[in-house]
């Protein structure tokens, strides 16, 4: 099958190791990537976590920009709920005016962190504002930003998100499930279905067919994926990830990396009542040519043509390994 591979980096911190090394290395894995021919290479947005350093993924996109010159860099995403839409418009288009037809802007719905963070990044909000704007809302809101304004029957209206690049960043909205896929078509923007948070097969199948059905072409599909010189090699170095999706009893449901983080989100929430659930993510792991197989496999039921790879691994060496092997082994897909 032919496809497409991209990276998505949320600059892991191994232990022993620091954000600066960590930026370092996410530096030099996107040039590596640029070279082996991946297609985008994306920054997540995550706060108050020790062990990623990406908390300013637009920031980061910038420096990546500048130390690369083909391929296209981006967010996966910008989390839309902590921000003015009118600044997000203004920063990507800042992006797309200094590297022209390279930029993504990738959108998510999720707090990227703990509620603590949360409030934090939007304690210089409008609460007013804040709580009447709905998410739809606020991508609407950007999404018009980023073209000629808002309507004229907008409060903010006559307000000009500047400069004008000579194209647009692409518009990417992040999301796992069809009401996300076709969110996102009415929009016209591409939606990538986030595939290492909700892995569950018919959930993505019906997300891929609402999208598809609305707009006539395939998502993007992002999940986890790790390859090594061995298929043991590869067990061993993913080990048993886990995730914990917390219930709160205001139906606010988000994942977690452990049950400590999970009873913290859910005390700084105010909630002593709540639900956890152990999950196994996903990982398609193994050598390059049994990743490859996998990849196929999901390209020819879903008619997938790009994949967003998150590689689950802190280790530096084994990470930049595991890209190597993954665009060794897509060359044959491509012949």
């Amino acid at each position: 099958m032919s496809y497409l591979l991209s990276l998505l980096d949320k600059s892991l911190i191994p232990e022993g190791a620091d954000a600066a090394q960590a930026f370092q290395h996410t530096i030099a894995l996107a040039q590596r990537a640029e070279r082996l021919g991946y297609r985008r290479y994306w920054l997540a947005e995550h706060h108050g976590n020790r062990t990623y350093a990406g908390s300013a993924p637009e920031v980061l996109a910038s420096h990546l920009l500048a130390k690369t010159s083909r391929i296209r860099i981006g967010t996966g995403g910008v989390m839309l709920q902590h921000y003015s839409p009118f600044k997000v418009a203004e920063t990507f288009k800042v992006l797309a005016s200094l590297a022209p037809g390279r930029v993504d802007l990738g959108i998510g719905k999720a707090p990227g962190g703990l509620p603590l963070t949360s409030k934090a990044l939007q304690s210089l909000h409008d609460p007013v504002k804040a709580k009447a704007l709905d998410f739809e809302a606020r991508l609407r809101e950007l999404d018009a930003f980023l073209h000629d304004g808002v309507a004229a029957d907008h409060a903010l209206a006559g307000a000009v998100a500047t400069p004008f690049p000579p194209q647009l960043p692409q518009r990417v909205l992040l999301g796992g499930s069809p009401e996300s896929a076709l969110l996102a078509a009415r929009l016209g923007w591409q939606f990538v279905y986030a595939g290492h948070f909700n892995g569950d097969p018919v959930n993505i199948e019906q997300s891929i067919d609402a999208y598809r059905t609305a707009t006539g072409r395939a998502p993007l599909l992002a999940l986890f994926a790790f390859a090594a010189e061995t298929h043991d090699e590869a067990a061993q170095l993913v080990g048993a990830l886990r995730s914990f999706r917390v219930t709160l009893p205001t139906g606010q449901s988000v994942n977690l990396p452990s049950l400590e983080a999970a009873a913290e989100f859910a005390r700084q929430a105010g909630a002593s009542d709540y639900r956890t659930e152990a999950r196994r993510p996903h990982v398609i792991a193994g050598t390059g040519d049994e990743v490859r197989e996998a990849l196929d496999a999901l390209s020819a039921r879903h008619g997938i043509e790009e994949f967003v790879i998150d590689i689950p691994v802190a280790n530096f060496a084994a990470r930049a390994t595991a890209v190597e092997l993954l665009a060794q082994a897509r060359e044959p897909a491509l012949a």
